[in-house]
This record gives structure tokens, C-alpha cells and sequence, in this order.
């Protein structure tokens, strides 16, 4: 059956995610168009075909034992030299999605792996392009702020063309049950709940 190249992640909500998407794109980030705008829980990992039904089942029970919380981005930050990346920062949320990740990637579980880097989450806006570039995106959203209540993770599977899409949300225990709370969740919010996150 062969593998699959699976990811984790947090979706940034409209408007927010296609905006920042298109700034990706017009840095001159050539993975712009192919990687939704996201916060990442799990990084790609390679698994075995036929364990995407465990993958999916254990990803449905980590969810529903998750209850909604804030997120915030302001500002960027950058990982170079370590590494080729500026982002923008989550100001609130931290917290909670470290706390998310661990529970994703359990060693009991089918997406137990190694970091290389420690958990840090954050929205990619610029990767491994021109140094120039690089600082364009970094000046140009230094003043960046979106909030939302998130309410859901997304699987996602990296075709052989490179572009992830995705495979399943799922959404955590207490925005199922909520009434009116859309599929997509992560709905913007004009405030954010302030939180130790």
C-alpha cells in the first residue's frame, strides 16, 4: 500500500489565512500556494497507508477531550541562522497548543515522533528564500494582529505534487457540541479572551 505524508495543524481562519498566504506568495516563497496557512501541531511524517484509519481514530479521540481556546497573533519573529523561516508570532494560544501537540504526537499513539527542533507555534510566512526577502517579510508584518477562538485541528496529506490538502477536520468536544458552531470553526473574534497562554 506504500506511505503517506501526513501533517498536523491548526488552520488560520479567513480573512486572515489567505491574506497572510498571498504576502507568502509575493515574498517569493514558492511553497506559498501549496501549504494553507496554518499552526503546526505535527510536522510531516511519513506513515504507513493502511494506519490512516488509526491515525484519523486517535486524532478524533485527542480532539474530543479538547475544549476551545483563544488564539493571537501579533508581531514576527524569525529562527535564522538556526534555521531559514520568519513568521509571525502567536501571542496568545502558546500554551494550549503546546499542551495540543503532546497529545497528537503520544508515545501510545500512531504519530509518535521526534522533534528536531523543540515545540515552538508559529504561522510560516517565509521560508528558504533570498535573505532580502526574508527581511521584507519580517518589517512588513511587524504590525500583523488576528485572534480567533479555535475550535478544531486539521489532518492533511502531501501529494506527490507537493501541495498539502486536507483530509479531515475534527473538531474538539465542546464546539461539537454547541449549536451553530460551523464545521470549519475557528471563527474570528473581535477580542480575545485574555489567558496565561
Amino acid at each position: 500500500m506504500g506511505t503517506v505524508t501526513l501533517g498536523v495543524s491548526i488552520a488560520v481562519p479567513e480573512p486572515y489565512g489567505s491574506l497572510l498566504q498571498e504576502l507568502r506568495a509575493g515574498f517569493g516563497d514558492p511553497a506559498a500556494h501549496g501549504i494553507p496557512t496554518h499552526v503546526t501541531l505535527v510536522p510531516p511524517t511519513e506513515v504507513d497507508a493502511e494506519r490512516l484509519p488509526a491515525v484519523q481514530a486517535h486524532l478524533a479521540e485527542v480532539a474530543a477531550g479538547v475544549r476551545s481556546f483563544p488564539v493571537r497573533l501579533s508581531g514576527t519573529g524569525t529562527f535564522r541562522p538556526l534555521s531559514p523561516v520568519v513568521y509571525v508570532r502567536l501571542a496568545e494560544g502558546v500554551s494550549s497548543c503546546g499542551w495540543l501537540q503532546e497529545r497528537v504526537r503520544d508515545e501510545s499513539g500512531p504519530l509518535v515522533r521526534e522533534l528536531q527542533f523543540p515545540y515552538h507555534p508559529h504561522v510560516t510566512v517565509a521560508h528558504g528564500i533570498a535573505e532580502e526577502a526574508m527581511d521584507r517579510a519580517y518589517a512588513e508584518l511587524a504590525d500583523f494582529e488576528a485572534a480567533w477562538t479555535c475550535a478544531s485541528f486539521a489532518l492533511y496529506e502531501q501529494g506527490e505534487d507537493g501541495v498539502w490538502r486536507k483530509l479531515r477536520v475534527f473538531e474538539f468536544g465542546d464546539a461539537r457540541n454547541a449549536s451553530g458552531v460551523p464545521a470549519q470553526s475557528c471563527a474570528p473574534v473581535d477580542e480575545p479572551t485574555p489567558t496565561a497562554g
